[in-house]
């Protein structure tokens, strides 16, 4: 069942479909507010969760389609707290210029990409150890992923800026019928670059990813801080390989058979590959980009019920939670990879596409923050090869 959008009071045994107004916040239940991406987290998720706790609360649960609209709104928030502090006067009085924003929620789902950006600008708040004790039960990837200095680069002795509750991998999605007649099926990156693909592939319109996947190619570190010869040279015969790059449509030009192979994100391609037969997917054996998304606290978030906070995103790493969240999302906690493989439901044990080989998972990587002279290094080679038609 996927979670369209509405909002919960569960407890209360009714659906509405208003935000909590923050007025009513604190008069009424105690209160939680979640702005998070959409088909992300099942419905019954929400449920059982209400069912664990003590006491009865008002859940307002908002789902948005794209991460980016999730990030949009940190951004609106944060404008309209500068507006009033800027004004003195209060928010409900009425500001000439002040743009409307959806009531602030006290959790946000956000894309590990926009991480660094969130903290430099003052979007998030960060978390105490203790509201997010699960955090060190994870794999030291998500750890090092979410702990980071002021700047927003990570730092061991920094401060917990997110939760991440659920993580993808960057892969091949294929039509396997126009593989078949070719007598093979792709396996790793180095098969985008044979020459029966000419014309033939879907890419993300991103450098980092796009040259990440370059670099795993090679044998480099998706964050290499240097892009040799070798890079330029495979990124340039990779584009005379491609026939479409988007961001979000990818998928669309393989649907209709016009590429035999994209390259995108499993949280988009596990959906459709898992409903539609004609497409299938591989995780590349030497490795790929991680990705994950994380629950954030917006800055200035009301803090009344802020141990609910803390309860959701324990909640989200409990062992029942987290089966659940592979099994009706099709979607892998980070406490999945601490999990015992052996006492896993067969259809998690067998679906390599949700939970590669642990080989795989050594060999693959976050993309982390680069130095302002590396991503400018970067857009320039992309802008150089895109330009070449």
């Amino acid at each position: 069942m996927t979670f369209k959008r509405r909002s919960l009071l569960l407890g209360l045994g009714a659906l509405a479909l208003s935000s909590l107004l923050p007025s009513c916040r604190s008069q009424t239940s105690p209160s939680l507010s979640i702005q998070m991406l959409e088909n992300s987290i099942p419905v019954q998720l929400f449920k059982q969760f209400q069912r664990q706790l003590e006491q009865r609360i008002a859940l307002d649960a908002v789902p948005l389609p794209q991460l980016v609209q999730l990030y949009d709104l940190l951004v609106a928030w944060k404008e309209a707290q500068t507006t009033e502090q800027r004004s003195g006067l209060p928010e409900w009085v009425p500001l000439v210029g002040r743009k409307p924003t959806t009531d602030q929620a006290d959790l946000l789902t956000l894309g590990d990409f926009w991480l660094t950006t969130a903290i430099a600008q003052g979007l998030i708040a960060p978390f105490a150890s203790t509201e997010v004790s699960g955090l060190q039960q994870l794999d030291a990837k998500f750890q090092t992923l979410v702990t980071r200095n002021a700047q927003g680069q990570p730092d061991p002795n920094g401060d917990i800026w997110a939760a991440p509750y659920r993580w993808g991998t960057l892969m091949i999605a294929y039509r396997p019928k126009e593989f078949g007649e070719l007598g093979w099926q792709p396996t790793d990156w180095s098969d985008l670059w044979r020459p029966e693909l000419q014309g033939r592939i879907s890419l993300l319109d991103s450098p980092r990813a796009t040259i990440g996947m370059v670099l795993k190619e090679l044998g480099q570190s998706v964050n290499s801080d240097r892009l040799d010869d070798a890079v330029a040279s495979q990124l340039t015969t990779l584009h005379q390989q491609t026939k479409f790059y988007s961001s979000n449509a990818y998928l669309q030009p393989l649907l209709l058979g016009d590429t035999w192979a994209a390259v995108g994100w499993s949280t988009d391609i596990l959906r459709i590959a898992d409903s539609d037969r004609r497409i299938a997917a591989v995780v590349p054996a030497s490795g790929t980009i991680l990705t994950a998304d994380l629950w954030v606290r917006p800055a200035g978030a009301p803090t009344n019920d802020a141990s609910l906070a803390s309860q959701w995103i324990d909640f989200c790493w409990q062992p029942e939670t987290v089966i659940q969240l592979a099994l009706l999302g099709l979607s892998a906690s980070p406490q999945l990879l601490r999990t015992n493989r052996d006492t896993l439901p067969e259809t998690l044990r067998a679906n390599a596409l949700l939970l590669p080989s642990a080989d795989i998972l050594e060999s693959s990587e976050f993309l982390l923050p680069l130095s302002p002279d590396t991503i400018e290094e970067y857009r320039r080679l992309w802008a150089k090869v895109r330009q070449m038609g």
